[in-house]
């Protein structure tokens, strides 16, 4: 999981398990690359919307790449090992309404819940919030929480 300032440095990564970091690190970063290129060719798009689910950035021989963007142009990047079967390609296919119209609300998916990497970077997000209405948290900086190092353990833990 990586969390990017709009300017593309780290504000927060974490990979479970650590034996592959370095891997990892290559992985996030010139997936960012994938993201601004997403982003430019959405244009004004993306100006109109609140936050942007990617999806599915590219997959690798041995992980797949996810992104959401938020509207102040934050970036989320999730890497998942590629057998993992609770991502399914037909759900995050399906998730490209999502980022238009929220789950449930008065459309005829209310009881259908959102693809799984929809609701990680739902939650990634509200975290990310959570710190940002810190007081004591200065915007940029990198991210020291314990509350956000427990969720994302807690979601990490999830999809492993």
């Amino acid at each position: 999981c990586g969390l990017f300032c709009p300017q593309n440095y780290p504000l927060y990564i974490r990979s479970v398990p650590t034996e592959n970091e370095l891997k990892f690190h290559y992985t996030v970063h010139t997936s960012l690359d994938v993201v601004d290129e997403k982003i430019s060719a959405m244009g004004k798009a993306l100006v109109d919307q609140r936050e942007l689910y990617l999806g599915l950035l590219y997959p690798t021989e041995d992980y797949k790449v996810y992104g959401y963007v938020t509207n102040s142009k934050v970036k989320f990047v999730m890497v998942v090992d590629s057998s993992n079967t609770a991502l399914r390609d037909n759900e995050i296919r399906s998730v490209s309404a999502a980022s238009r119209a929220p789950w449930g609300a008065g459309n005829n998916k209310s009881i259908h819940s959102p693809p799984l990497p929809f609701q990680m970077f739902r939650k990634l997000h509200n975290s990310y919030t959570d710190i940002m209405c810190n007081p004591f948290y200065n915007p940029g900086d990198r991210i020291h929480s314990r509350a956000f190092d427990t969720m994302v353990n807690s979601m990490m833990m999830q999809v492993c």
